[in-house]
């Protein structure tokens, strides 16, 4: 979403769980994603991604001029890296434990038919024995932020300022864990954590999040 926003050509690489992730590790010392390699120059963490793109095209900045605006962009980024990433991850964990359409839909596609056909047949009432990764405290906290989130994008294309900024691409970013976009392709689009994904009020945000992504989009497609 950055390097749509910054208006840069680039070229993504899947890495698949396992051995793809041995290759992550060559290239910079850690085996999660993302990861940039530009040259010689190889980064590790979105956020440390973000400021390294921010430099390198400052004609689109991300981070405004503005001290207060940009204490505000810090704030609202290091939120969706962390809170708002973790509680993502694990509510869709969750939800992939009880749906098993869902856990079907995250599985690599180089995954064995057989071994897919084993995952998606796990007795349900089995998996709800796996522990609760967020607390409902962690969660109703969660819910009453993004509504919150969701009042403000409805009178404001941006969370920060009048324009667009690393705070709403990290917080719209962490949302594709809640819900999936289009972008995600079939058979992802539209799935995600039930009581979130679905919630009434939650609408405005997902769907700010969906013209986001359409636009950065459409400013990659005018670089390429």
């Amino acid at each position: 979403m950055v390097l749509q926003a910054k208006g840069l050509s680039y070229r993504t690489v899947d890495v698949t769980p396992g051995l793809g992730q041995v290759d992550v590790f060559r290239l910079s010392g850690q085996r999660q994603v993302p990861i940039l390699v530009d040259g010689e120059t190889v980064l590790a963490d979105s956020s440390v991604i973000a400021r390294y793109l921010d430099a390198k095209q400052p004609e689109r900045p991300l981070v405004p001029v503005d001290p207060q605006q940009a204490a505000q962009v810090h704030v609202i980024e290091d939120w969706a890296d962390t809170t708002l990433a973790r509680a993502g991850r694990s509510l869709l964990a969750k939800s992939a434990v009880l749906d098993a359409d869902l856990r079907l839909a995250l599985l690599p596609n180089e995954l064995p038919e057989p071994l897919r056909q084993m995952i998606g047949g796990l007795p349900g009432g089995w998996l709800q024995s796996v522990p609760e990764l967020i607390s409902e405290s962690e969660r109703t906290e969660l819910q009453i932020t993004l509504e919150h989130l969701a009042g403000l994008v409805q009178h404001s294309d941006w969370l920060v300022g009048e324009a667009q900024s690393l705070a709403d691409l990290a917080v719209a970013a962490q949302l594709s864990l809640l819900r999936f976009p289009a972008s995600s392709g079939q058979p992802l689009a539209g799935k995600g954590v039930y009581g979130f994904s679905d919630h009434p009020r939650l609408q405005p945000l997902f769907q700010w999040r969906d013209r986001l992504e359409l636009s950065l989009i459409q400013q990659g497609s005018e670089v390429f």
